[in-house]
């Protein structure tokens, strides 16, 4: 009586499997970069969303009594209010938990609006190239000849400053990155033996563009939508602290800031603790960026 025979293949794909899950669990242990911002960063979500919770007072509630109160490590300090109150006596830690939503709203919207125009045209450029090409390079070097920073103050001066304005605004003049670092992937991912494979076979352009090309330009996606999300947040505090970005009494940090610096020589705690959140936001948002770089883009890896 003949034994059963096995499949080779059997036994091996499992210690295969887990071998492969083992090497990326081990390189995400490596990165520094990825485990550090991503921590940073999924407290500082975190606290976005549960601020209606974990908010110590309504961040609208004015108490003129406890105008500027001290944070609670002065001597004057208390912990009604730990991180102190505002000039209107508004308690300045709801208020920083609350900012944190409307600069992680600015930064995902503004990337998300800009990443669709900029990734669009920069894929369109790269693949048709010719006169495609030609006008997508003429469209972002017309871009580039216009500081963003002026074309959004005059803009919001002349519409009026309002949150979704700022957003608007933003993602409409923020997608010039992505379509120069689009353009150059998809020109390299265009050449490669995958693609010539897939035309041969007749595939539509559509599914070459999203199935073999959008895939292989992903890592370099990741990497300009973590910067512009970061650059989205500074510009909106630029606009805010020049009056014309989120309006009162929404508490935007760079409005915080902005209100506070009158009272920089006699409450620097009013400026120092929204300045250093939105640092730190920053500094999270860049650092995993980073981190996600190297774990996705192979020559990182090796």
């Amino acid at each position: 009586m003949n034994s059963p025979t096995l499949s080779p293949s059997a036994p091996a794909a499992a210690p295969l499997e887990l071998t492969a899950a083992a090497l990326r669990w081990r390189r995400l242990r490596r990165n520094k970069a990825l485990l550090a911002g991503g921590g940073i960063l999924l407290l500082i979500v975190l606290i976005a969303l549960l601020a209606p919770w974990i908010s110590p007072h309504d961040p609208y509630f004015q108490d003129l009594a406890y105008r500027t109160a001290p944070p609670v490590w002065y001597e004057k300090g208390t912990w009604l209010h730990p991180l102190g109150t505002d000039q209107l006596g508004r308690d300045y830690m709801s208020r920083l938990f609350y900012g944190a939503r409307i600069s992680l709203l600015i930064g995902v919207s503004v990337a998300l609006i800009s990443g669709l125009i900029g990734t669009a045209m920069g894929m369109a450029a790269g693949y048709f190239g010719g006169k495609v090409d030609m006008a997508v390079s003429f469209l972002i070097t017309t871009r580039l000849s216009m500081p963003v920073i002026l074309v959004a103050l005059a803009t919001v001066a002349i519409v009026g400053g309002s949150l979704w304005v700022v957003i608007l605004v933003l993602g409409l003049l923020k997608w010039d990155r992505y379509a120069v670092v689009m353009r150059s992937a998809t020109q390299q991912v265009r050449s490669l033996e995958y693609v010539a494979a897939a035309q041969a076979a007749g595939a539509s352009t559509w599914r070459i563009v999203w199935g073999e090309v959008l895939p292989n330009v992903v890592p370099q996606l990741i990497v300009i939508a973590t910067l512009e999300a970061a650059s989205a947040i500074l510009l909106e505090a630029s606009l805010s602290f020049l009056g014309l970005g989120v309006q009162p009494p929404l508490p935007s940090w760079g409005l915080m800031i902005s209100e506070a610096k009158a009272y920089m020589f006699f409450s620097f705690w009013l400026i120092a603790i929204p300045g250093s959140a939105l640092a730190l936001l920053i500094f999270a948002i860049n650092l995993a960026g980073d981190g996600l770089h190297q774990l996705l883009t192979p020559e990182e890896r090796a």
